[in-house]
C-alpha cells in the first residue's frame, strides 16, 4: 500500500503540495499580463485610440501655448497706450502697438490708424470694429484647436465602442464554431471588447477636461483684452472733449 501512495505523490504538480509554491506560479503567470499584452490583445481598435492618444497630448500642449496670458495683453501695455491716447500722442501709441506681438498690441495696431481726430466719434466707431474683428480672428484661430481636442473625446469612446462590438461578433462566431464547451477560446474576444471601451474612455474623458478647461481659459483671456480695448478706445479723443 505504501509504494502506490509514494507514486502518486511524486506524479503530482509540486506547487498542489505546498502553497507557496502555489503562489509563486500565479504570481509568474500575472507577470505576463504586460502592457503591450493588454494593447495587442485590444486588437485593430487600439491603432486609432493609440492616434488619438497622442493627437490628445500635442493638442494640450499647443493649447498651453496659444492661451497663455502673455499672448493675449497685459494690463502694463494697455495702460501705456491708454495713457498716450488720453494725452493725445495717438502717433507714440500707434508706434508702441506696432511692435508688440501680443493679441491686443497687433489689434491697436490694426484699429488706432483708423482714428482721425477731426472726426473723433465716427473714427472711433471704425477703430472699434478693428480691434473688435482682429478679436473675432484670433477667437477663431485658437478655438479651432481647442475644438479638435472635443472632437477627440467625442471620438474615442465611439472607436472603443466600435471595437468592443467588434469583439463581441467574434465572440459570438466563435460560440457558434463549437466554443460554448470551451470558455478560453472566447477570452480573447471578450478581452478585446472590454479593453478598447476601457481605453476609449480612458483618452475620452481627459480630453472633454481639457476641453472645458481650455475653451473657459479662452473665453477669460477673451473678455479680459475686450475690457483693456474698451478702456483703451474710451481714452480716444477725451483730449478734444474738456474745456
Amino acid at each position: 500500500m505504501k509504494l502506490p501512495i509514494r507514486i502518486a505523490l511524486t506524479t503530482l504538480p509540486f506547487s498542489t503540495l505546498h502553497p507557496i509554491f502555489a503562489q509563486d506560479s500565479a504570481t509568474s503567470d500575472s507577470s505576463q499580463s504586460t502592457l503591450w499584452n493588454l494593447i495587442s490583445q485590444g486588437g485593430w481598435a487600439m491603432l486609432p485610440l493609440g492616434l488619438c492618444s497622442l493627437a490628445l497630448i500635442y493638442l494640450v500642449i499647443h493649447s498651453l501655448r496659444e492661451t497663455r496670458p502673455a499672448k493675449f495683453g497685459t494690463d502694463y501695455f494697455s495702460d501705456r497706450i491708454a495713457s498716450l491716447c488720453k494725452n493725445n500722442r495717438f502717433e507714440d501709441a500707434q508706434a508702441a502697438a506696432k511692435p508688440e506681438p501680443s493679441i491686443l498690441g497687433q489689434a491697436l495696431a490694426a484699429g488706432l490708424p483708423k482714428f482721425d481726430v477731426s472726426d473723433a466719434k465716427s473714427s472711433k466707431e471704425r477703430v472699434e470694429e478693428a480691434i473688435q474683428e482682429r478679436f473675432e480672428l484670433e477667437e477663431h484661430t485658437v478655438g479651432q484647436w481647442i475644438h479638435y481636442i472635443n472632437v477627440i473625446a467625442t471620438v474615442s469612446p465611439m472607436i472603443g465602442l466600435l471595437g468592443t462590438v467588434s469583439g463581441m461578433i467574434g465572440a459570438f462566431q466563435t460560440m457558434s464554431a463549437g466554443g460554448m464547451g470551451r470558455p478560453e477560446l472566447l477570452a480573447g474576444d471578450i478581452g478585446e471588447a472590454l479593453i478598447t471601451t476601457a481605453t476609449g474612455l480612458c483618452i475620452g474623458i481627459p480630453a472633454m477636461v481639457a476641453h472645458s478647461y481650455f475653451n473657459n481659459r479662452l473665453n477669460n483671456q477673451l473678455v479680459e483684452n475686450a475690457q483693456r480695448a474698451n478702456a483703451i478706445c474710451e481714452c480716444l479723443g477725451t483730449s478734444e472733449e474738456r474745456p
